[in-house]
């Protein structure tokens, strides 16, 4: 898998993780685990990425910028790739209704092919701004 669509999968997972807790919804025991090792592991190459990760959705979140910077650290860290890797693993199996109805109503492959698009032309843009 490409190191962005990665990085946009695990990041969806953390924060569709994230959304479901507040509602009480529980993701299963995997991912749950895969998601806090990769925070952990992300924390130690971008801990201001990770801090604004735990603020959302308090807070809003640039995906757009958090991707390419998690997916920076997926490239630069053996570690923070494998984290991603499992992360992005365990989400495909993930079985809770809700997490899948949450990680396929925005498309992150096509959410990471325009970010890629806009990121290796060299352009700018805003991603909430593209249309799937």
């Amino acid at each position: 898998m490409e190191p962005l669509t990665t990085a946009a999968i695990a990041l969806g997972s953390v924060v569709a993780t994230k959304a479901l807790e507040r509602t009480g919804e529980m993701v299963g025991e995997t991912l749950w685990k895969k998601t806090d090792e990769f925070l952990v592991t992300l924390r130690k190459r971008s801990p201001n990425v990770v801090e604004a990760i735990e603020k959302a959705p308090d807070e809003p979140l640039d995906y757009g910028k958090a991707v390419i910077e998690v997916e920076t650290a997926v490239k630069a860290d053996p570690k923070v790739a494998q984290a991603a890797q499992e992360v992005a693993t365990a989400a495909k199996a993930e079985t809770n209704p809700k997490f899948v109805e949450i990680m396929t109503a925005p498309n992150l492959a096509k959410l990471a092919d325009k970010i890629g698009q806009v990121v290796m032309s060299g352009g700018k843009g805003k991603v909430q701004d593209m249309r799937f």
